[in-house]
């Protein structure tokens, strides 16, 4: 069974984080994309300290299909420099984990 990964992403609003969110899984590159409530971003951009409201998304995956996922995000992300961070899924449900699998494809 292929590892799975999380990955970390923001997007500017609502709309376009349910938008690509759909597309990722449409498109089987994510098995499940997780929308959280709207948090406040603190960040230095061009040399100013900047703030703004952004919806984070946990991105469900595995490491083969992590590259194929990376690259249509970061196509179809309006940032400039889109958040995309993975990490592998230490440890979690067995029947959950092959469900993430079986819905990804490389």
């Amino acid at each position: 069974m292929d590892e799975v990964w999380i990955v970390l992403t923001t997007f500017p609003d609502l709309a376009t984080a349910r938008q690509i969110g759909t597309r990722l899984v449409e498109e089987q590159v994510a098995a499940c994309v997780n929308l959280l409530p709207a948090a406040e971003s603190i960040y230095r951009w061009r040399g100013s300290v900047e703030t703004g409201a952004e919806i984070p998304a946990l991105i469900k995956t595995t490491r083969t299909a992590f590259p194929g996922l990376q690259e249509r995000l970061s196509g179809l992300h309006p940032y400039e420099v889109p958040e995309i961070i993975a990490w592998p899924a230490a440890a979690g449900s067995a029947s959950y984990l092959q469900w993430v699998t079986e819905n990804v494809f490389p």
